[in-house]
């Protein structure tokens, strides 16, 4: 078996944090975010505490993603 080794940014983030910047906008809400040193992805959670952007989590903010477009879609209609 082979040993994972790190990287230096994933050990830099180990010792000092992660440095997250915010890499997709899924409602006024729920963001999608980036470690811009070791390129680890989070996402808000529904009680408001980050968690890893697992393939469950891309596939349900895609869906709130939609729902939130199209609502806004909808009010905005109504507005004008």
């Amino acid at each position: 078996m082979s040993k994972i080794v790190p990287t230096l940014a994933q050990v830099y983030c180990n010792f000092f944090g992660h440095e997250f910047k915010v890499s997709k906008t899924v409602t006024n809400h729920i963001h999608e975010y980036k470690c811009v040193r070791c390129r680890m992805e989070m996402t808000d959670t529904a009680n408001g505490f980050l968690a890893r952007l697992t393939p469950k989590f891309k596939e349900t903010n895609e869906y709130l993603a939609q729902i939130h477009k199209k609502r806004r879609q909808r009010n905005y209609a109504s507005v004008s």
